[in-house]
């Protein structure tokens, strides 16, 4: 865990380091990472806004090429939410049947069910600007058996409004001295806005709930 924390918090140096080793292969692996984040009900814990805004800050300098970093983050993440939708569709039921799921939390699928309840098709889009989330929720569409046309195009849409926002966000504030000299401070500030829709979203719950159990008073 520490490690992981460490990673999200100097993010910037870590690809900077990638880049360097492994020059092209920096392509490669952030794609993977993007994929898995979006792509695998098992891999939420994955960072997806903050590395966006964190290479794209970092191409600003030009070490690495922006128009190739966004087709490649937007192909990961609608061939990952693709993935997601299938994998949902074919299993989605027998994992909802079981008690205990390894590696996969249940109340996350609820919350992510409720969403997509409350939101519809537009679930699909909106759901990419809230972590844990947006894993989630193309899995949930896919339980839910929306038609893949629909499906396709939300997921098309909410994918390049998303790395739209965060890469482009970090190409043309990453270069700022402001940005430069507070750039973990930064990281953890799109962490913690990005959680934000989804901690209002469970107190709300919180409060129906409330309200529910005192009208049955």
């Amino acid at each position: 865990m520490n490690n992981l924390i460490n990673l999200l918090l100097h993010f910037d140096k870590y690809l900077n380091v990638m880049i360097q080793n492994y020059g092209a292969w920096t392509y490669a692996i952030v794609f993977l990472i993007i994929f898995c984040e979006t792509g695998l009900v098992v891999t939420p814990f994955l960072p997806g806004d903050s590395i966006l805004f964190a290479i794209g800050a970092i191409a600003s300098s030009g070490s690495i090429g922006i128009i190739t970093l966004f087709i490649i983050f937007y192909i990961a993440a609608v061939i990952g939410d693709t993935v997601n939708y299938h994998i949902g569709k074919k299993i989605g039921t027998k994992i909802l049947n079981k008690e205990d799921i390894k590696y996969v939390n249940k109340e996350y699928l609820k919350k992510a069910h409720r969403f997509y309840e409350k939101h519809g098709l537009m679930t699909i889009a909106l759901g990419r600007f809230i972590p844990i989330i947006r894993t989630f929720v193309p899995f949930v569409a896919g339980l839910g058996e929306m038609p893949y046309s629909k499906f396709i195009i939300y997921n098309m849409m909410g994918g390049f409004l998303w790395v739209l926002l965060f890469l482009g966000g970090g190409y043309l504030f990453g270069s700022l001295p402001i940005v430069k000299n507070n750039f973990h401070y930064i990281l953890i500030a799109i962490m913690i806005i990005s959680f934000v829709p989804a901690i209002i979203a469970f107190f709300n719950e919180k409060k129906k709930e409330n309200n529910t159990g005192n009208i049955k008073k």
